[in-house]
């Protein structure tokens, strides 16, 4: 809840922290022939524009100051590869095979995934500003300073997840499980969801009033109150 009521009635503000991102600049990017992907490499300052990694197996390797544009990693192998000061914009991929990867400072900009296999990564300063995402697989993922904005989302699943200053805005949402999550200053507000799991692990989350009248079915069915 963003905000309380005391016995006289009078609204007591609740401090919610935002999320504290690290802009992303890249400056001296090697764009005329970036090196080629491989697996288990360090990759810096590479600007990969319209390139096709479709199917490569890239697990392990690690990607820093790179950007990333209009590039398709459809069923690529990501899983333990890490992307620090990154800018991906318009990525593509059907199937995004990104399990155990770590984030940091990371922009991802219009992004349209099918199923975005993330569990168990890392995520630190990460913003996600549009796009679309059919199935975005959090679980079990560590989650700091995370800011999504304008981004449509089928289906978010953060079961087990842990989520400190992270902030959903203006998004849609179809489903949400968050069963089992660790929440904190987890903010909702203003984002539209059809349904949520796991209500017993949204301690932490904020939510707007309009929200909270959406949820008092839920929140009475699963605390099993009758409402006549």
């Amino acid at each position: 809840m963003a905000a309380s009521t005391g016995r006289s009635g009078s609204r007591t503000a609740v401090k919610v922290t935002a999320p504290r991102l690290s802009p992303v600049v890249l400056a001296d990017l090697d764009g005329d022939s970036p090196p080629a992907l491989r697996r288990g490499e360090r990759h810096d300052g590479g600007r990969y524009s319209r390139v096709q990694a479709d199917g490569l197996e890239l697990a392990g390797t690690d990607f820093a100051e790179c950007e990333f544009q209009g590039v398709s990693f459809s069923d690529t192998q990501l899983r333990g590869s890490s992307f620090r000061d990154c800018i991906l914009a318009e990525l593509y991929a059907p199937v995004f095979r990104a399990a155990r990867t770590t984030w940091r400072d990371v922009e991802l900009r219009n992004p349209r995934l099918g199923s975005a296999e993330l569990y168990e990564s890392g995520w630190q300063s990460v913003r996600i500003d549009g796009g679309k995402l059919d199935f975005l697989n959090l679980r079990g993922a560590k989650l700091a300073d995370v800011l999504i904005t304008d981004c449509i989302i089928s289906e978010l699943d953060l079961g087990s997840a842990a989520g400190t200053r992270v902030a959903l805005k203006n998004c849609t949402i179809g489903s949400l499980d968050v069963s089992g999550a660790k929440l904190k200053d987890f903010d909702l507000r203003g984002t539209e969801f059809r349904s949520i799991s796991g209500l017993g692990s949204l301690a932490g989350a904020v939510i707007d009033d309009y929200q909270l009248s959406l949820l008092a079915p839920l929140l009475a069915a699963h605390l099993g109150v009758t409402v006549l």
